[in-house]
């Protein structure tokens, strides 16, 4: 009887005892299927190069409309300014008026978009190929090249100093790419050379563009000089070359003059559409005159600044 009772008393001290241990994990099976594997650290997203078709990145706010803009209380705000970007300067040590030309479109479009402008949500096609002659068939990218480079010996035979754009048609360069080569150049003046057509082939005659006074970009500021140049360059142009003179046409949409900050002006030198202007346009004793009065529009363009 005492050997029971011990044996009792024992096997409750021992239930006591195991109550106030801590009690030892419990053992999980290892089964490998069951297991989580760490997870691989993700890889940054790699950026699209604009070729292939990646939108800019716009300046903030821009493309966002206003409402998008809210305060701590949950009230409109305006959108945050965007920066202004100073107008270049002309190299102190360069002697000579440095005029850049640009020969418009290039052999191979690229329908990739870029801003119109800076801060501008609309978009546009970063450069097109260009029209084509109706009679001839040549290009317009190739013509107005073949004017370029005559247009810059010519100019510098005159004294100027003289930055081609391109001076080949296999290149990729979008409009506001154009403009930045000018601005960064600090150009006295920014000639873009271009062609013209129309759906009727009975226009003819040459135009120049500018901005507008009420420009909403930064070449805004410089629309004085970029309209007397704008005129200077059609007025003589077409006294030389007898074109029909159509106007000078003030526009904000082209993206080519909105990423200047330096003066500038286009120049449609006539429809490769009109079968008559074509040829001109192609034949190398008219594109001497074409030279020779684009020469003297930016002689004049001097002249009347007084420099």
């Amino acid at each position: 009887m005492k050997q029971a009772l011990a044996f009792v008393c024992s096997v409750l001290l021992l239930c006591l005892c195991a109550g106030c241990s801590p009690s030892a994990p419990e053992a999980v099976a290892s089964d490998p299927a069951a297991e989580v594997l760490p997870e691989a650290p993700a890889s940054p997203q790699e950026a699209l190069p604009e070729e292939a078709g990646a939108e800019p990145v716009l300046p903030p706010g821009a493309g966002l409309p206003d409402s998008e803009f809210t305060g701590e209380n949950g009230n409109p705000t305006e959108p945050p300014a965007l920066a202004q970007p100073e107008t270049p300067q002309a190299d102190p040590s360069r002697t000579k008026k440095l005029v850049v030309l640009d020969p418009g479109h290039q052999s191979r479009a690229n329908t990739s978009q870029e801003p119109v402008g800076p801060g501008a949500s609309e978009q546009k096609m970063k450069v097109s190929g260009g029209t084509q002659g109706v009679a001839t068939g040549i290009p317009e990218y190739d013509m107005v090249l073949t004017v370029s480079l005559q247009l810059r010996d010519e100019l510098e035979s005159r004294g100027y100093e003289v930055l081609m754009v391109r001076e080949t048609n296999d290149v990729d360069l979008s409009n506001r790419e154009r403009a930045e080569i000018a601005n960064e150049a600090g150009a006295d003046v920014f000639l873009r050379i271009h062609a013209n057509g129309s759906d009727d082939r009975s226009v003819s005659g040459a135009m120049t563009l500018c901005p507008t006074a009420g420009s909403p970009y930064p070449i805004g500021g410089l629309y004085p000089q970029c309209r007397l140049l704008a005129d200077c360059v059609l007025d003589e142009f077409t006294s030389m070359t007898g074109a029909r003179k159509e106007r000078v046409w003030e526009t904000d949409t082209m993206s080519g003059l909105n990423w200047c900050r330096v003066p500038v002006t286009l120049i449609e030198m006539g429809y490769m559409s009109n079968p008559d202007e074509d040829r001109k346009l192609n034949d190398p004793a008219y594109q001497a005159l074409m030279v020779q009065g684009i020469a003297n529009g930016v002689d004049q363009y001097f002249a009347r600044q007084g420099q």
